[in-house]
């Protein structure tokens, strides 16, 4: 996904030689049916992260009263992503040569066919695949102001982000003449379009939402973390389609990012595991599945680029700078992000988008990180990271303003207490 293959140039083909990658994916509009049974497995994978992966982990950290509510966030986004990114969001992201953004020329999937090609997989898997990144990056933000922000508004909220937000962001990076992905900014699964982008909004929502009535003075513990483990594991499965399918091959070069994104994961969850431990006196179940989570974010933008041995240590790496953003920054910033979004996906996207700079292995994709003497492509990395805070952040915040003037955003604190299962959705798992 780091390259369009079906917008591949002369000389990327020249450096996929090179690289021994696969000859199917070298066939550009050449249908490779093995391509194809990967990428639709993929597609699967990565949907399988929000419903149930995304809804389960979170439902099981919230309150028992708010399950119900927490579990249709991510449902309902899954659904609201899939119909925005059929209108007009896949046009903005992939439609069009521009730096900034796409243009409308596949507006309701315009032009794409049976017979419509994207390098060697159907144009309609392409786009399905990308699909299922649209649809888990909102559902993530919901995490940060779960418990209180009202229903209608944070669907309309999201649908306007996913439109003015995500989609030109993904154009940067993977958009044909995006100019952050022109400038060699690498990011092979989404650190920067995906964890960084709503790790951002996700604490820009919340910093304008306000805290949990009983935040600080009350129990907040999650209600069941069974849910939360099945949900982490579910995550972890999918990942393999987030990161590996998004060489849109099945190639040497998926092989490895799957093969890294194993390592990492498995490193920042005893990383993070040991830190809790050495701290707090017991590891938790809670914090060895967000370390989990935490070296998938991490490993995200590097996937296509490192060797087993970088991996190892952006995990380890990783694990330990979540662990110490959720446990020490956020109580001493006193923001109420209830699940950690900010601390996982913004503060893990960031080191591993980061560290990708380091660790990245010509052998692999191409492009030499620091480690092998190329240092400017560390700074490259910090370019990207702070066009994407600084573009996430304002856009973000004049969208969350706009919605709350004309619709408000929190439910009455009455309802709060009651909880969201039954105020906002009539039900109960009572």
């Amino acid at each position: 996904m780091s390259i369009s293959l079906r917008r591949a140039s002369a000389a990327g083909v020249i450096a996929a030689t090179l690289l021994g990658f696969s000859e199917s994916a070298l066939a550009a509009d050449e249908l490779n049916s093995g391509d194809t049974a990967w990428m639709l497995t993929s597609s699967l994978l990565v949907l399988l992260m929000t419903v149930p992966g995304v809804a389960l982990f979170y439902g099981g950290m919230v309150r028992k009263k708010n399950v119900l509510a927490t579990l249709m966030q991510s449902f309902a986004v899954c659904c609201m992503a899939t119909v925005i990114w059929m209108a007009i969001g896949y046009s903005l992201a992939f439609s069009g040569e521009g730096p900034f953004v796409g243009d409308l020329g596949q507006l309701f999937l315009m032009g794409i066919g049976v017979d419509s090609m994207s390098g060697t997989i159907p144009e309609s898997v392409f786009m399905m695949f990308q699909m299922t990144f649209a649809i888990i990056t909102p559902a993530l933000i919901t995490g940060a102001v779960a418990e209180r922000i009202k229903f209608s508004s944070l669907m309309v909220f999201l649908a306007l982000w996913l439109v003015v937000v995500y989609a030109p962001i993904c154009h940067w990076v993977w958009g044909g003449g995006g100019f952050l992905g022109s400038a060699g900014v690498l990011d092979f699964a989404g650190g920067t379009v995906v964890h960084i982008n709503s790790g951002v909004a996700a604490l820009v929502l919340c910093l304008v939402l306000g805290k949990r009535v009983g935040f600080g003075r009350e129990n907040l513990a999650p209600h069941n973390l069974v849910l939360t483990i099945i949900g982490a594991s579910l995550l972890w499965v999918g990942w393999f389609g987030f990161n590996a399918g998004s060489q849109l091959a099945a190639d040497n070069r998926a092989g490895m990012a799957m093969a890294v994104t194993q390592i990492a994961a498995a490193a920042a969850a005893l990383s993070w595991m040991f830190a809790e431990w050495l701290t707090r006196g017991k590891p938790s179940v809670l914090g060895i599945a967000s370390g989990a989570v935490a070296g998938l974010v991490a490993i995200t933008p590097a996937a296509g680029f490192v060797l087993p041995g970088g991996a190892l240590i952006l995990g380890l790496l990783a694990g330990l700078g979540c662990f110490f953003a959720v446990m020490w920054l956020k109580r001493k910033l006193g923001y109420d992000d209830a699940l950690d979004v900010f601390g996982v996906h913004g503060v893990g996207g960031i080191i591993g988008a980061v560290l990708t700079g380091v660790f990245a292995a010509e052998a692999v994709g191409g492009t030499a990180g620091l480690i092998e003497g190329n240092a400017g492509q560390v700074g490259l990395q910090l370019y990207g990271i702070g066009v994407t805070i600084a573009y996430s952040a304002v856009a973000t915040f004049i969208l969350v303003k706009l919605v709350g003037a004309v619709m408000g955003l929190r439910v009455e604190e009455d309802e709060e207490r009651e909880g969201l299962d039954t105020s906002l959705h009539g039900e109960s798992i009572a």
